[in-house]
């Protein structure tokens, strides 16, 4: 693993740190995708997956027919309404290890979503710090079996983002919920995270669905409390 960015992650990365230096004010609206496009020499679907990279860090908020607004306004996170995040802090550099993709049947998870069928494709990721590879978080990503998902476990993820397949299958969150708590992990979650069980670490769900509420995804989350901060943001 040698922790380099993809294409989107850079190019987000970028953006981000004109937003939050003041180079784009809160309310300025960005650049449309074919200019991105073209100043990072990039597709527009690679243009799609940093801006919606960054609005899940609540650095701007997509218009349908309008384009993408700039959110951040320089004030601390937790001063603005909003999702809960989780976010890495101290400025250390992560890497995502894919660990396991497959089709799962889970009937309580459909049953909470309210979804008729139970199968989903599952991906299992963790996150690495990249100075020493410890492991801080791991997550479970469960996505509707539609097409160029359902293929994913004879292919595998290779170096496409979950957030670049889900614009790829035509998926793009527009809404949903995300619950915070923390608990214990188990022996299994221990194993995969190197820790002990009983060790403590924050828990994450949160549920996307498109502009129509058809369901995106449904994320389940683990957090090393040492590497990582909740905030809440509003707007």
């Amino acid at each position: 693993m040698t922790g380099v960015p993809l294409k989107h992650q850079r190019i987000s990365r970028i953006l981000a740190r004109e937003i939050r230096d003041g180079s784009r004010r809160a309310g300025e609206r960005l650049p449309g995708e074919h200019t991105l496009a073209e100043r990072f020499g990039v597709s527009r679907t690679t243009i799609r997956a940093a801006l919606a990279e960054l609005s899940e860090e609540g650095l701007i908020t997509t218009r349908t027919g309008k384009g993408s607004y700039v959110l951040f306004d320089g004030r601390p996170p937790d001063d603005r309404f909003g999702w809960a995040r989780a976010r890495a802090v101290r400025g250390a550099d992560t890497a995502v290890r894919t660990l396991a993709v497959r089709e799962a049947h889970e009937g309580a998870l459909a049953a909470e979503l309210g979804l008729e069928e139970d199968e989903f494709v599952c991906v299992e990721r963790a996150g690495e710090l990249v100075a020493d590879g410890t492991v801080v978080s791991y997550e479970r990503r469960f996505l509707p079996p539609v097409p160029v998902i359902r293929e994913l476990p004879a292919r595998g993820l290779g170096q496409e983002s979950v957030t670049e397949l889900l614009l790829r299958a035509g998926l793009r969150p527009d809404h949903g919920e995300q619950r915070v708590s923390g608990r214990p992990v188990d022996a299994r979650e221990a194993e995969l995270l190197r820790r002990a069980p009983g060790d403590w670490f924050l828990e994450t769900r949160r549920t996307s669905r498109a502009a129509d509420g058809t369901f995106v995804e449904h994320v389940v989350g683990l957090l090393d409390p040492d590497h990582f901060e909740l905030t809440l943001t509003f707007g």
